[in-house]
């Protein structure tokens, strides 16, 4: 008796896997630089709990969106912004209705030295002495145009843009100030309160309203539509688990 209830018990486990293991999908991510780390964590999360497998690929907002109108196979995009999105669902590339706001991210102003950025940035940058400044190019990046609008805000765009070298993304510009090859940067919160730096270096945090609002939208891509993954994905997102990690790497919710 004892053997036949083991042995049921042990077909319903292989059941169950063979179950998990053909309904498991790849998932196709494309994801705006600054929310990188953040995203790999809720992956750890997602394929633990689900079976899932997920693909990333980072880059700038804009790169994404022209990678995906040439044909790139991703089934889900999360953009540091809400334009992308919109602009894909018009063109028929994304499904109507799956577009939300998954955070709302919070600018910079950054040093890997804890010693340059002390209380207010207007005088640091008016007063010049550093070499380099660090953004992400604004044409592309939801984070350069912000960093461009908040210079300008402060009288300072001018006057700067000799000592400004921009990155492809807010990746590459943060890597800039990370590396030294910039003194100051302005790059995203979430990257500076990554486990990985912890709050480091000095920083000041831009208000809100020097900038547009940085809302970050996801959108399910026609390519993933019958992705039962991809929706599990971004319904995952929406959840509990993934809001605590978000707000945990300086974003605000929606």
């Amino acid at each position: 008796m004892m053997f036949l209830r083991v042995h049921a018990l042990a077909l319903m486990f292989f059941f169950n896997v063979c179950v998990t293991t053909a309904t498991a999908e790849e998932v196709r991510v494309a994801v705006a630089a600054n929310f990188l780390a953040t995203l790999n964590e809720i992956i750890t999360n997602f394929q633990t709990d689900t079976g899932h497998t997920i693909l990333v690929s980072s880059g700038s907002s804009g790169k994404l969106y022209a990678q995906i109108k040439n044909g790139a196979p991703f089934d889900v995009l999360f953009s540091a912004d809400a334009e992308r999105p919109q602009l894909l669902e018009k063109e028929g590339l994304a499904v109507k209705g799956s577009r939300f706001v998954y955070s709302v991210g919070r600018l910079t102003l950054w040093s890997s030295d804890s010693n340059v950025v002390q209380g207010e940035a207007q005088h640091l940058l008016s007063d010049g002495h550093f070499n380099h400044l660090a953004i992400a190019n604004p044409k592309t990046a939801p984070y350069g145009r912000a960093a461009e609008q908040t210079l300008k805000k402060m009288g300072l765009w001018e006057s700067l843009k000799d000592r400004i070298v921009q990155g492809e993304n807010i990746g590459q510009a943060f890597q800039f100030v990370f590396s030294k090859n910039a003194q100051l940067g302005f790059v995203a919160l979430s990257q500076v309160l990554d486990p990985k730096i912890n709050g480091g270096g000095s920083r000041w945090d831009v208000p809100p309203s020097f900038h547009d609002s940085l809302e970050q939208e996801a959108v399910l891509l026609v390519t993933g539509q019958n992705h039962a993954g991809a929706r599990a994905f971004l319904d995952f997102v929406k959840g509990d688990k993934s809001k605590a990690i978000i707000e945990r790497f300086g974003y605000a919710l929606p």
